[in-house]
């Protein structure tokens, strides 16, 4: 009997949710084989898609980025594997089922090479935008090479023993 009362209780929990928005992030990697028009396009139909479902919170357009590792893909013309990547992401508040459908789009779309998305909150969704504006203000850092040697030459001397 207590068995039925908390499948009860799950069935019902899943219910709640999918009637209640919810926050999430999206962050794909587009093809970066594509011309920068192509790339604007692809970008464009994804967020008009999420759109359409749902609130938009946030978003980064795409950017050109070095991967940290390579990513391989089995297409039907064979393997590829990708090095480099347009990087965008989309904040959105959604339901569950229109939720699900943006993931089947995505798992379909042949211009994404990966993609992830999470549940977040609009404040965090924000936040990053914030700090992402307040690092392209800031200027690049400059090292200065005679000071970096002098230093380590200074520390090198101070550890030597007679």
């Amino acid at each position: 009997m207590a068995k039925n009362q908390d499948e009860e209780v799950i069935v019902d929990e899943l219910e709640t949710m999918g009637s209640e928005p919810r926050v999430y992030e999206l962050g794909f990697h587009l093809d970066p084989e594509l011309p920068v028009e192509e790339v604007k396009k692809a970008y464009q139909a994804i967020r008009d898609l999420v759109g359409g479902k749902g609130t938009l919170v946030a978003e980064g357009e795409p950017e050109k980025i070095q991967l940290a590792y390579t990513i391989s893909r089995q297409e039907v013309a064979g393997r590829r594997d990708f090095d480099s990547a347009y990087f965008a992401w989309i904040a959105y508040e959604m339901t569950a089922p229109d939720h699900a459908e943006i993931l089947s789009a995505m798992n379909a779309n042949k211009q994404v090479v990966r993609f992830i998305d999470l549940l977040t909150t609009k404040d965090a969704a924000r936040h990053a935008v914030e700090m992402r504006e307040l690092s392209a203000k800031m200027p690049e850092r400059e090292v200065d090479a005679e000071a970096a040697v002098g230093a380590e030459l200074d520390a090198a001397l101070e550890n030597v023993v007679i």
